[in-house]
């Protein structure tokens, strides 16, 4: 899945974005960006699922593993690291040893697309990859939706749009969809968290709430 991921080229207005975004600023610190769709990563046997809305032009998009490398990353692996989910509080590159714990990590939409919004062609494009992994993950126990976009996705992809339990989008909720709870959260993206729209603490208090349904899930 992830060989044909890499090599997806549905979106055509995404891969010219990934081609030519920050290629001035790839020029000149002689860096090579990743400029491809970008898989998940994590733990297989996970009961956790983190999911982003897409690629950041300088993060993911240039380093090639998601939540790598940008400020949105270092904010969220810090608070999963606090929470017990990672071998250590930041992620950098591919080379820099993270593991995760009973977690795996992937995006709604595989590549950077302009001014981070996706179109819904572009997110229906990214589903069967999301579908897959879902179905990968035979010990998922929760999903942790970073955004409305996300959310709206994890929906999309356990067909349950029609479900009257799906519930709305809104910081700090969760609902059950298709025998998984789905916890809601704002995007840890430095608008949000600079804004004060999302606190550390309000982040880390949805982590623990997870940290205990999935512990005591398992019992």
């Amino acid at each position: 899945m992830n060989e044909d991921l890499i090599n997806c080229e549905k979106c055509r207005r995404l891969k010219d974005f990934r081609d030519h975004v920050l290629i001035d600023k790839e020029n000149k610190t002689g860096e090579r960006y990743w400029r491809k769709p970008v898989p998940g990563f994590g733990d297989p046997n996970g009961r956790l699922m983190v999911l982003g809305l897409a690629p950041a032009a300088t993060g993911a998009n240039r380093t090639g593993r998601i939540f790598t490398g940008d400020k949105s990353s270092e904010f969220l692996v810090s608070c999963l690291y606090e929470a017990g989910f990672c071998n250590h509080p930041y992620s950098i590159s591919r080379e820099d040893g993270l593991k995760y714990y009973n977690c795996y990590i992937n995006a709604a939409v595989r590549c950077v697309p302009p001014d981070n919004i996706p179109t819904k062609e572009e997110i229906a494009n990214c589903l069967p990859y999301l579908k897959f992994e879902l179905s990968m993950l035979k010990n998922l126990k929760a999903v942790l939706a970073l955004g409305r976009i996300a959310f709206e996705s994890v929906i999309m992809a356990m067909d349950a749009r029609s479900s009257p339990a799906k519930g709305k989008f809104s910081h700090g909720s969760s609902v059950m969809i298709s025998g998984i709870r789905v916890f809601c959260s704002y995007h840890p993206s430095p608008r949000n968290v600079n804004t004060g729209r999302m606190t550390r603490g309000s982040f880390m208090k949805i982590l623990f709430d997870i940290r205990k349904y999935i512990d005591q899930s398992t019992q």
